[in-house]
Parts: C-alpha cells; sequence; structure tokens
C-alpha cells in the first residue's frame, strides 16, 4: 500500500493485486497476542501532522498530504503505545480509505511467465515482460513488484516436528492450562508464546542451539524485545522456565504427551518429557514460481538476493517491497542489519524505490531542490537530528547532496547508502544516522571528491542532538574542501 501511494503521487499507472479480503495483510491475523512490537508515542513534542513525528509514530503508513499523515494515534485506545493488532489492521484500512488506494482484492497471484516484449524490442537481447496468471485473469507489465511477505510457517528438519503445531496454529490460551510446553525457538516468537502462557503453564522450556540475544543488549532491533523479556527474568531467577541452548534432535509422541530429545554443545542429550509442543521456528518467502525463474534466495527465510534498489540480483524487472526488502542487506556495518522487516523501516524503502522506479522505468524525472551553500551545514545536522528515514534506516538509507561545479549544490533526496557509495564520482555528500550496537547512534559524513569517498564519524551526543556549535564547526570542516568547488545557485 506505502508503493502504491507514492507511485500514485509520482503519477505511474500501475495495478495492486491481493489474495486477502481486504487491507491489513498479515496483521488481519498476528501476532498471536494482539499487541504490536512497534510503538506509536502520542505525545513527542511534535505535532502529529508533521514529517519529525515520524521518528516517534513506527506504524502509520507515509503521506506527502498532511491530513493523511499518523492515521495511528488517532485509532489506539491510550491503554498502550504499542497497538493492538486490530488497531494496526484498522489504521491500514483508514490509509486505504482516505487515500484512495486501489486494490484488487480476493485476487490470488498464481503463476508467473517471462515472455520477450516487442513495445521495447522484445527478442534477443531485447526488453521483456512479465505475464501473471491470477484467479483473475491475467496481467502483463514490464515491471512487478512482489510485496508477499515471508509468511509461509517454516519447519527445520528435525524428526518429528512436522507434527507439531507452528506458531500460527497456537490454541486459545486457556488450553494450556498447567501444562508442561516445549517450545523450539528462542526468537521474538517463541518468547511472544512464552510470554503468554506464564500464567497459564505449568513450566515453559524454550531451546534452540544459539543463546538468545536481547534487543536492550544488542542496542538494536536483533533480538528478543524487552516486551517479550519477562521469560527470560523468570528463567534467571529459576522460576517456572528453562531455557536451553540445545539442538534439538527429535520429538516423539509418547502417549498423550511428548519427549523431545536434545543436545547441547558439549554432546550430553537431555530428554524432556512436555504435554505440548510448539514450532516457533520462523517463516519464509512465499515466492511460488519466481525461483524457477531464476530469483536467486538465500537463508533459511529464502528472501530473494537484491539489488540497494530491491531489485532482482538475478532477474531484472522483478522488485520487491515490505518485509521481503530486508533481503537487501545494505553495508550491515558493526553487523547490524537494517530495520527492513517492519514497518517503520519499509515503509521508506517503498517511497524510495516508487521514486527510483519513475525515473529509471517510466522517465518521469524527481525534483531536485538547490540548497544555497550557507544553508547546507544546518540542513544537513537537521537531517541527522529529525530525519525519521534516516533515524528508523540507520546505516542503510542517507541524505544525499550532490555538489557540481556547473550546476550547482541540489539535493537528491534519501537514497540506499550503499548505492551512494558504488556509483558514481561527482561530487557529493551523504550524512547518515548509524550505530555501533554499544551506545548512541551517531552521525555519518560520507565525502566524495573526485570520485573518492572519504567516511568521518562525529561523536554521539546524549540528548541525541546533533545541532550544538560543535557540529556545525565539524561539519563545516569537512565539506570547506568540497564547497569550494560548488557552484552557488542563481
Amino acid at each position: 500500500m506505502q508503493l502504491s501511494y507514492s507511485l500514485t503521487r509520482l503519477g505511474i499507472d500501475h495495478a495492486v493485486l491481493s489474495d486477502d479480503p481486504a487491507p491489513g495483510g498479515m496483521f488481519r491475523r498476528w501476532p498471536v497476542f494482539q499487541r504490536m512490537l512497534s510503538w506509536t508515542k502520542p505525545f513527542a513534542g511534535v505535532e502529529h501532522h508533521e514529517r519529525a513525528y515520524e521518528r516517534y509514530d513506527w506504524n502509520s503508513l507515509l503521506a506527502d498530504d498532511q491530513v493523511n499523515r499518523a492515521v495511528m494515534p488517532a485509532l489506539m485506545d491510550g491503554t498502550s503505545y504499542f497497538p493492538s493488532r486490530p488497531e494496526m489492521q484498522k489504521g491500514l484500512e483508514t490509509f486505504a480509505q482516505r487515500t484512495g488506494i486501489r486494490v484488487r482484492f480476493g485476487c490470488r497471484w498464481e503463476s508467473t511467465e517471462e515472455i520477450p516484449s516487442p513495445a521495447v524490442g522484445g527478442g534477443q537481447g531485447g526488453g521483456r515482460d512479465f505475464v501473471l496468471a491470477t484467479s483473475e485473469g491475467e496481467y502483463r507489465a514490464p515491471v512487478v513488484v512482489f510485496a508477499v511477505g515471508v509468511a509461509h510457517p517454516y519447519r527445520p528438519p528435525i524428526p518429528g516436528l512436522e507434527s507439531v503445531p507452528h506458531y500460527g496454529d497456537f490454541r486459545p490460551v486457556e488450553t494450556y492450562k498447567d501444562r508442561r510446553v516445549f517450545i523450539v525457538g528462542k526468537q521474538n516468537s517463541g518468547f511472544e508464546i512464552a510470554t503468554g502462557l506464564l500464567p497459564w503453564a505449568r513450566q515453559l522450556v524454550l531451546a534452540s542451539p544459539s543463546p538468545a540475544k536481547l534487543s536492550v543488549i544488542t542496542h538494536t532491533l536483533v533480538g528478543v524485545r524487552a516486551r517479550y523479556v519477562q521469560p527470560y527474568e523468570d528463567a534467571a531467577l529459576a522460576g517456572g522456565v528453562v531455557i536451553l541452548d540445545t539442538t534439538i534432535e527429535e520429538v516423539i509422541r509418547d502417549g498423550a504427551g511428548y519427549r523431545v530429545r536434545t543436545r547441547n554443545a558439549a554432546g550430553r542429550e537431555l530428554t524432556v518429557p512436555v504435554d505440548d509442543v510448539i514450532a516457533a521456528t520462523g517463516f519464509v518467502t512465499p515466492l511460488r514460481d519466481l525461483p524457477a525463474l531464476g530469483v536467486a534466495t538465500f537463508g533459511q527465510s529464502r528472501l530473494p538476493a537484491q539489488t540497494p534498489y530491491w531489485e532482482s540480483a538475478t532477474v531484472p524487472g522483478i522488485f520487491f517491497a515490505g518485509t521481503i526488502t530486508q533481503g537487501a542487506a545494505g553495508l550491515k556495518k558493526h553487523g547490524i542489519p537494517s530495520n527492513s522487516g517492519a514497518v517503520q523501516g519499509y515503509r521508506y524503502n517503498a517511497r524510495v524505490l516508487a521514486r527510483h522506479l519513475a525515473e529509471t522505468k517510466f522517465g518521469v524525472p524527481a525534483m531536485r531542490e538547490r540548497i544555497d551553500a550557507a544553508a547546507l551545514v544546518p540542513y544537513l545536522l537537521e537531517q541527522v537530528s529529525h530525519g525519521p528515514e534516516l533515524w528508523h534506516q540507520r546505516g542503510y538509507l542517507a541524505r544525499v547532496i550532490n555538489l557540481d561545479r556547473e550546476t550547482g549544490i541540489t539535493n537528491e533526496g534519501v537514497l540506499p547508502l550503499q548505492s551512494f557509495l558504488d556509483s558514481g564520482r561527482s561530487d557529493a555528500v551523504a550524512v547518515s544516522l548509524e550505530s555501533n550496537g554499544q551506545g548512541n547512534p551517531y552521525p555519518v559524513v560520507y565525502v566524495r571528491k573526485e570520485g573518492s569517498i572519504a567516511e568521518h564519524a562525529m561523536a554521539p551526543d546524549p540528548l541525541l542532538d546533533f545541532s550544538g556549535a560543535e557540529y556545525r564547526e565539524e561539519l563545516r570542516s569537512l565539506l570547506e574542501p568540497v564547497l569550494s568547488g560548488a557552484a552557488s545557485p542563481a
């Protein structure tokens, strides 16, 4: 929906197909315990219609017009700054209704074919079109964007695991009353289930080979989020939760219950008798026949390999949007990934992708604002202090400014940082907000002069404000070598 809204604003004709009955996608069913992990702060010292408020509202889709911004706060009942699942669903429905997004719901994508395109010189080395067979007939286009989520249950090849419920098959909590429950998996879905079962289950056992990571320790969204950490404390204080770092060798049916055979790194085997087993083992991307068409995938989630602009790395013309865009990993500096797996990250990817498609596939140039040299330093510091794209997609998206001797200083907008670093030789500067997993985020300035790029990390600020005099002086010094050669706007 974010991509459709942005394409419409750019005047790009397109069709949106969805197998769902209405807006909402996975949020019409999950999370299991009906509360989001992404927050929307009602009171942030910023008006809800302002762009800067997006930093505090992780759940609303993005709109250019003020009246359609920040849909979520008004729909929440105030009991939590984490929206409920129904509130999130209502937010997506409201955004679609207010902005007039047109979707053919109940239209199931069934297969994909790539054929020559006579309109653009099809044939050997010529253009190609894609034909989508759907439950509502065929659709043909030179560009197709798949936003199908990472939503197909995954079970690792563990003997017996195929016969136990997956996260998506979770029963009502009261059916686990006074039972011993073994949860395979120690990421967010496993700890979400454990948190929900704390008042009900007699004992909870969470197991997987690797130790659990906590987001409060990694300083990123990598790891179990704080909302689900209560079982971790329960285990640390020897309550009713046990956390094991073991492989699961086999799940064996034993009368009305199960025996789960495990093995730790030292080779010690432990068999755990339980009443229930739940596979919280993640999801894979439902790409149907795209791999047979040549779309390369990687990893357990079978994410498609992508370019920095979310195009298939192996089949040009196929693009991706939504949570699948985490397959374009970016730089992963300090091992920290993007936030493209969540709404607050991939909504910006979609807006950047819409502009990229408009320019490169449909000949619609983007508006590039001219900036006076004297205004550049405060502008860039304002972006790293309050620009929501940089806050949500740290080390992944960057604000890019082109510095040209002939045309002057132009704002290129928000672009993938990897794309800036890998292409272009003209003098330019990019700023991003980055983290090292150890403390507060900090601005990083990339200065490109005569084809060479220099990287400068600035100091973090305890109050997360980078507009002070020391930052102004440092940035001015960094930019002076390239600004001296750039023309001023007429």
